[in-house]
Parts: C-alpha cells; sequence; structure tokens
C-alpha cells in the first residue's frame, strides 16, 4: 500500500461548533466541504492519518515528526477546553520515515519537546473524528528550508509508508491568505485575492510544479500559511496519477480556505515535479552572464565548501576590484530563499575582491541564522554582490529611499543596517523598522539615520 488518498485542508477554529457557538455557519460552505472529506476517510478505512501542520513545532532547518506514544490537545485556547483529543502515533511509522531519513542525510527526525496538537492539525482530526476512530497519526512539521525539501520530505513518507505496506491518508493543512477582506483580522492587499486565485488552480489541477515555481513575492505579501505543507503533500503524490475534486474556497472572513481532493489512479512518470523544478533551477542559474564580481564570489564558495580552502585572488580581476577598496555585502539565495548575507559596512581588507573572497565564505558558512551551506546545495545558488558607497549622515527618513538607499540605524554601539532595493520592503518606514530589529534596537530608544548607495552585482 501506500497513500491512498489525500486532502487539502484549512484549520480554522471557528469551524468547530463549539468554538463558533453559532458564529461558524458564516464558512457553512467549508465546514460542509469538511464534513464530505471526513466521510471520505471514512470510506478510505485509513491505518494511519499523517498531518501537515504549520502551527506544530517548528524548527529552521529540520522537520519534527511526533513521536510520543500519545499526543493530545484541545481547544481550551479558544474557549472549548471540552473539544480534546488523545491521539496514538504510528511510531513504527514514525521510526521508518525518520530511518530513511537518516540515510538520505535529510534533516528530519525525532525530538522530544513534550509536543501538544496544534489547531491546525485539531481541526481536521475534530471533523475526522465524527466519523472515523481506527486510526493512528503522525504529525509533521514544517519548517525553514527551501521548497524542494518540503517536497522531499513528502518523498521520503510516501517510501516509507510504501515499505511498510501501510493504508495511509495525507491531510495537508493550511490556510490560504490573510488578507483578502479590509474587515478581516489581518486587512486586505492587492495580492491576497490574487495568490488564493492562483493556489485555487494550481491545487485543482494538482499542478505541482507551479507550485514550487510560485512567485515569492505574491507569496509572502498574502501572507499565507499552508503553502509548504502543500508542497508536502505534492511530494507525497511524487509520480502519481492523481483525481482531483475542488470542493470550495471561501474568503468571507478575510482568510482563504480551500479544500480539494486527490486520490491516486496510477503512475505517471511526468509528474516528477522536483526533478523538473530544481533542473530548472539550474538551467537559470547557468544561463546567467555572471560578471568578475559574483564570479569570484561563487568560485570562493565552490572552493571553500569542496576543499575547505580560502581561494586566492585571481590574476586576471577587473582593475577596479586590485586597487579600489569598499565595504560588501555577500548574498546567497537558495530556490528564492535567503541563505546567507553578510557584509561590511567599511573596508577592512587590501582590496574589493580580498572582501569578496572572506564575505563570501563567511555568507555561506557562519551567518547565524541559518545552517551552513552544504556542498550538495552548490548547484542551486543564486549569489549577489553589493559594494557599498561611504555611508552619509541624515536627519529624518524623509531623505531615504528604499530603492536607491540602504539605510543603517544606530544606537549607542548598536547597529542594523538593511540594504537598498529589497523584494518585498515598499516603506521607509518598514526599512527602518527592519533595520532596527536586526540591530536590537527598541522603538523607545534615540537613533541616529544613516543612508548609503551601493553597485548591486546580480
Amino acid at each position: 500500500m501506500a497513500i491512498i488518498g489525500a486532502f487539502m485542508v484549512p484549520h480554522p477554529p471557528l469551524a468547530v461548533h463549539e468554538v463558533g457557538q453559532g458564529r461558524e455557519e458564516e464558512i457553512q460552505k467549508t465546514i460542509d466541504s469538511y464534513l464530505e472529506v471526513a466521510k471520505e476517510i471514512n470510506d478510505l478505512k485509513p491505518d494511519t492519518i499523517i498531518i501537515s501542520s504549520p502551527h506544530t513545532v517548528l524548527y529552521s532547518d529540520f522537520f519534527h515528526l511526533s513521536s510520543d506514544e500519545v499526543i493530545e490537545g484541545s481547544f481550551s485556547n479558544f474557549g472549548a477546553e471540552e473539544v480534546s483529543f488523545h491521539e496514538e502515533v504510528d511510531l513504527e511509522l514514525v521510526k521508518k520515515i525518520s530511518d530513511l531519513a537518516k540515510d538520505q542525510s535529510f534533516p528530519s527526525g525525532l525530538l522530544k519537546d513534550d509536543q501538544e496538537l496544534d489547531h491546525g492539525s485539531m481541526v481536521p482530526l475534530y471533523f475526522i473524528r465524527k466519523y472515523y476512530h481506527d486510526f493512528k497519526v503522525i504529525i509533521v512539521g514544517l519548517s525553514s528550508l527551501p521548497f524542494s525539501k518540503h517536497y522531499e520530505i513528502g518523498q521520503i513518507i510516501k517510501k516509507a509508508v510504501g515499505e511498510l505496506n501501510r493504508r495511509v491518508v495525507y491531510i495537508a493543512s493550511g490556510d490560504l491568505s490573510h488578507k483578502l477582506q479590509t474587515y478581516g483580522p489581518y486587512g486586505f492587499i492587492e495580492e491576497g485575492p490574487i495568490y488564493d486565485e492562483k493556489i485555487m488552480d494550481i491545487m485543482g489541477h494538482a499542478d505541482f510544479l507551479k507550485l514550487l515555481e510560485f512567485d515569492p513575492i505574491i507569496r509572502e505579501r498574502a501572507n499565507e500559511c499552508g503553502h509548504r505543507s502543500f508542497i508536502m503533500l505534492a511530494g507525497a503524490l511524487d509520480g502519481e496519477d492523481v483525481k482531483v475534486e475542488v470542493l470550495s474556497h471561501q474568503d468571507v472572513t478575510g482568510v482563504g480556505y480551500g479544500i480539494c481532493t486527490y486520490y491516486p489512479v496510477g503512475v505517471n512518470s511526468n509528474r516528477f515535479f522536483l526533478k523538473k523544478y530544481l533542473d530548472n533551477i539550474q538551467q537559470k542559474i547557468l544561463s546567467k552572464d555572471e560578471d568578475s564580481y559574483i564570479a569570484l564570489a561563487r568560485k570562493t564558495i565552490e572552493k571553500y565548501l569542496t576543499t575547505e580552502e580560502k581561494i586566492s585572488v585571481p590574476n586576471d580581476l577587473p582593475k577596479e576590484m586590485i586597487e579600489n577598496q569598499a565595504g560588501v555585502f555577500v548574498s546567497i539565495h537558495e530556490e528564492n530563499n535567503l541563505r546567507g548575507c553578510i557584509g561590511t559596512i567599511f573596508p577592512i581588507m587590501e582590496c574589493i575582491a580580498e572582501e569578496i573572497i572572506e564575505n563570501a565564505i563567511s555568507a555561506a558558512t557562519k551567518d547565524p541564522r541559518f545552517s551552513p551551506i552544504g556542498k550538495e546545495e552548490l548547484p542551486y545558488l543564486e549569489i549577489s554582490v553589493d559594494v557599498l558607497n561611504p555611508p552619509e549622515d541624515i536627519s529624518s527618513i524623509e531623505e531615504l529611499d528604499t530603492k536607491k538607499y540602504g539605510v543603517i540605524v544606530s544606537s549607542g554601539i548598536k547597529r542594523g543596517l538593511l540594504l537598498p532595493n529589497l523584494e518585498g520592503i515598499d516603506t521607509v518606514e518598514e526599512q527602518v523598522r527592519i533595520a532596527k530589529r536586526k540591530g536590537n534596537i527598541t522603538d523607545d530608544e534615540e537613533i541616529k539615520l544613516q543612508r548609503f548607495e551601493v553597485v548591486r552585482h546580480e
């Protein structure tokens, strides 16, 4: 056996009658679809239900699996303590998934941290339990790792299910945009309904390559929470032809709720989407005409990650890279996600080339926000190099321009910097706020503002 059915579902606590107390009627269409999903799962009679949830235990660089014999939870945080769950975990399947991940040096496994059921898991369980009871569960957390890793954990789950001959239903729990209505809790932004329309089309056709290649700006501005969970579902259906049905989509609360069903109906070699996705990334990188700045940063990173040796300054660099000094930032992205960014505001090396070499190594291995980049990631790295002009003092944010100037915010010895022209940073207020956060500067501290221009190589 393998994955016998998969479902994309939302997780509004409002849908639970004991929480909604009648208010749930405004999303009755979603509730009716949820009940249909629950009936279909009852018909399938799975041994195990696997739920990926954005709200369970989350690590930036690791996929967490529920590992206690029993996992419990209730809706007490939503005023309905009487709705509680006591779920037996399929530890044999958990161990198989963990062992396969370990064999592949994949960042997933068992960590003990007194996990409780989150609402992203309990909402689907609430409806399933109305019809079906004879099953175990596995709760899988998301991560901040690239989309390819979320697809890959789905593939690992599929393989583990097959090797143990389990009948398994996969539940991808996740809401869509949180910015669909002006009266909603998160307000409205034009990318909100764009995201929902595109996702419902993608998921309604099981066109999972588009899910992986989704525009990151639309996704981030729409403030979604389920995208990575849906990618994990795609991985669990890797290589399968599927019969898809869209049951519903609602946006009346200001948050998008979409429900789709997926039934595998046979193997199809055209549906191995991860390979296509990674091949497209490689082709994009190989087709770029990288200048000497980026080429030096890439050669530096490749040399250091494969040999742990620092590259020497090449002899064929442009004169300005050897004769000039400047602060330099090296930024590394993988699958549209920042993977490392380290730089110097003022030069500390003898020339720009040496500045690039030092900061490229640091960006790849020493950015405290990320685990060090592995050599297996090298084919998928996009690199940019910013050469900074000296900063100048300014008296107010009116002298800033997010597209033209970077900003430095200082308070005493604390200092935060943000480069110019970054995707998703549209206002100077947001630019300053992020720079303050990076410098651990609070709103009540007196600040000094500086601006600077850069020459960006990308």
